[in-house]
């Protein structure tokens, strides 16, 4: 029985390295998100001296909120490989920041992000009003603050739980 439970220990153990497939195609889509980025990037640059400040604005929350999505694939892809695969080669030094995110932390950086491109639609949505309607503006306001009160809970509850370990 113990040699049994042994296998079934090892196979569980083991099955963890099934999510490089997910980072992997994590790394796919950040390149094709990057190829998206460079497209956008191509569009604003030649119509640079025909957007009037508030497009111009708009194109440039539009660049900023790529940005915040792709560091959010990387955190995503790097913690969960070193939390739940295994760790990265740190002899280089290159990559000193690798192993201070757990699973924790990880959850009110990708919560921290998801605030903030929220703040960055809302904004947008605010910059057009004259495109949405009242309805609509009232719930992407509320989504927005429910996207809100989930960071803040969810570092409250990562503060307690600090205190807990201490």
């Amino acid at each position: 029985m113990k040699s049994l439970e042994l296998i079934v220990e090892r196979i569980i153990l083991s099955s963890r390295w099934l999510l490089v497939v997910f980072y992997l195609g994590l790394v796919a889509a950040l390149a094709l998100y990057g190829v998206s980025f460079i497209y956008k990037l191509y569009k604003v640059a030649i119509k640079v001296f025909s957007y009037d400040e508030a497009d111009m604005i708009l194109a440039m929350l539009g660049l900023i909120d790529a940005a915040l999505v792709a560091s959010l694939i990387v955190m995503v892809m790097i913690s969960g490989y070193e939390n739940f695969v295994s760790r990265f080669d740190e002899s280089d030094g290159e990559v000193s920041f690798l192993g201070k995110l757990d699973s924790g932390s990880l959850k009110i950086k990708v919560a921290s992000s998801i605030v903030a491109i929220s703040s960055i639609h809302l904004l947008q949505i605010f910059l057009n009003t004259q495109h949405y309607s009242n309805q609509q503006l009232m719930w992407a306001t509320i989504m927005h603050i429910a996207f809100v009160v989930s960071a803040l809970m969810l570092g409250f509850l990562e503060q307690i739980m600090n205190r807990l370990k201490k």
